[in-house]
């Protein structure tokens, strides 16, 4: 059976990703900082009959989050899917003429290290194997300049760039590097529902035919205010 692990598990996108790839046969790891939240996650799809377990870590240490990876890989074996999508909230982002070297830093260290990290640590099986698949979700920053989000932009931007990357050095070792930028609000519901984010996601990974989309799609960032 293959794993999913999903990097910065919530109750929202991680719990969609969760359950889509549950429903079609994963096991599934949820890494994350909140022990509370990760014990409802896996409660909720243990009640869906899928398979899960969590491991506790803060993404902004990095000895934690490889260990959590870790630990996953010794209960499920070799990570098949790594979904990323940490997400530390508004308030950590600055505007670009407020973004400082702090407070880049702290992007960095809170989304770009782990991004590599958590690559290192599930990339060697995928490449022994000559499979699997390595998911980042981002903002839309990553893919067009939004001045309020001058330190996010970035950072994400720069992990843009990083999946690109792999994209193009892996496609041809069977490894399938995909990344989804969303331009709108993760909540159930609305345009950004996770369930639907989760089943373009899952459409992706499955077709492997595209590096990147927007999400919502057809959405036009060049449309978005300042």
């Amino acid at each position: 059976m293959k794993t999913v692990a999903i990097i910065g598990a919530g109750p929202g996108l991680g719990l969609s990703l969760a359950k889509k790839f549950g429903a079609n046969g994963f096991n599934v790891a949820v890494i994350s900082r909140n022990p509370d939240k990760l014990a409802a996650i896996v409660k909720e799809l243990h009640e869906l009959n899928i398979e899960a377990r969590s491991f506790v870590a803060d993404v902004t240490d990095l000895e934690s989050l490889k260990a959590a990876l870790q630990a996953a890989k010794e209960a499920f074996g070799p990570i098949d899917v790594l979904e990323f999508s940490p997400y530390a909230g508004w308030d950590k982002f600055t505007s670009v003429l407020e973004t400082t070297p702090a407070s880049v830093s702290e992007q960095i260290n809170s989304y770009l290290l782990p991004a590599v990290l958590s690559v290192n640590e599930v990339l060697p099986d995928m490449m022994k194997n000559g499979s699997g698949a390595i998911l980042f979700t981002t903002g839309i920053s990553a893919m067009f300049p939004l001045p309020f989000v001058g330190n996010g932009g970035i950072i994400m931007s720069g992990v843009r760039n990083y999946a690109a990357n792999l994209y193009n050095v892996l496609k041809e070792q069977g490894i399938y590097v995909g990344h989804l930028s969303v331009g709108t609000l993760i909540q159930a519901g609305t345009a950004g529902d996770p369930d639907v984010i989760a089943d373009v996601w899952y459409d992706m990974y499955e077709k492997k035919e595209l590096f990147e989309q927007v999400f919502p799609l057809g959405f036009d960032p060049t449309k978005m205010g300042n």
